[in-house]
């Protein structure tokens, strides 16, 4: 019998009732938007031209990468689409109507992400959305990269890193917007957040609090580059997509057919799942929104620790050492 994805899985919970500590102090609070977790990518982007706006999309090559640079570029913006291999991306731009340029950015190695941004840099152009939306789900087994944890490597580290070397394209821009895509999956990570002295993952693996705790990196992230960001117009928001059935989660357990037990979440569709992604990159409401996490296309309560600044600073710092020698 195929295993019950339910009682295998963590189920996915927001904070609604907790209190939101903004990460910039004084910068505009996001109200309630009119789309909900049924609107799709199209819709919170209909009437829009992003003519003359350059957007990069990490994990263009399926899922919902793919879904945003398809939407991005159908209504008018350039987008650079990244994924692991010069063929995935170029597959992908191929595929989509509209101005597109393939690039590979793979997240474990370092060299070639500072290519990859060295290759940006030759485009001559603001980055008006920089959206780090690739990643990795629940590897099975400990498996490591230069020393860390591969979902903590591919989904913090190498974004951390690739955001780095963009950042003055991004602040260059008239309102440069970086999108985390982070996930309320962060809930399933260590109690105490970060476990700073195990990036290795070498003490007590568990798949899924590795990606807890990635996802956590993800917040904590995009909350220091928005206090970082403060005095420019750039911003930096972190999101929750949804649970989209996509190539993520490849290597979750089938799910059991036969089971009686109502489902405790809704599939989003794919278009449906890149709706928060690209409500946060494009809408106009958000222009001064910064340090903020997202759900259904409004704003979030995440847990205590995608609010700890203390945290926040600390990843950024390991970060920076983890990454030293490509960084400048």
């Amino acid at each position: 019998m195929a295993a019950t994805l339910i009682s295998t899985v963590p189920v996915f919970a927001l904070a609604e009732d907790a209190v939101y500590k903004p990460a910039v102090p004084g910068r505009p609070v996001p109200g309630a938007s009119p789309f909900d977790e049924f609107s799709t990518a199209e819709q919170v982007t209909a009437g829009m031209d992003l003519t003359g706006k350059t957007a990069l999309v990490t994990g263009c090559n399926s899922g919902l990468g793919y879904e945003t640079m398809r939407v991005l570029a159908m209504r008018g913006a350039h987008v650079i689409g990244a994924a692991r291999t010069m063929e995935k991306a170029a597959t992908a731009c191929a595929e989509v109507d509209g101005q597109t340029t393939p690039l590979v950015v793979e997240l474990t190695d370092f060299e070639g992400i500072v290519a990859a941004a060295n290759r940006v840099a030759e485009i001559d152009a603001p980055i008006d959305m920089l959206i780090l939306n690739a990643g990795i789900m629940a590897v099975p087994e400990l498996r490591q990269s230069n020393g860390i944890e591969l979902q903590f490597a591919v989904n913090h580290l190498g974004h951390f890193l690739l955001a780095n070397r963009l950042q003055d394209q991004v602040v260059a821009s008239q309102q440069g917007r970086v999108v985390v895509v982070s996930s309320a999956a962060h809930k399933w990570g260590p109690e105490e957040g970060i476990q700073f002295d195990n990036l290795s993952g070498a003490e007590d693996y568990d798949p899924f609090r590795a990606y807890g705790q990635s996802k956590v990196a993800n917040g904590l992230f995009s909350r220091e580059f928005a206090r970082r960001l403060a005095d420019t117009n750039a911003t930096s928001n972190s999101l929750h997509p949804g649970v989209i059935k996509t190539n993520l989660s490849r290597f979750l357990p089938p799910e059991d057919e036969s089971d009686d037990e109502p489902r405790r979440f809704r599939y989003k569709s794919i278009p449906e799942g890149t709706a928060t992604t690209c409500y946060v990159a494009t809408s106009p409401d958000l222009a001064a929104v910064t340090g903020y996490y997202f759900s259904d296309c409004n704003p979030a309560v995440p847990n205590e620790h995608m609010q700890n600044d203390a945290m926040a600073a600390r990843l950024w710092e390991v970060s920076a050492d983890l990454t030293a020698d490509y960084l400048s």
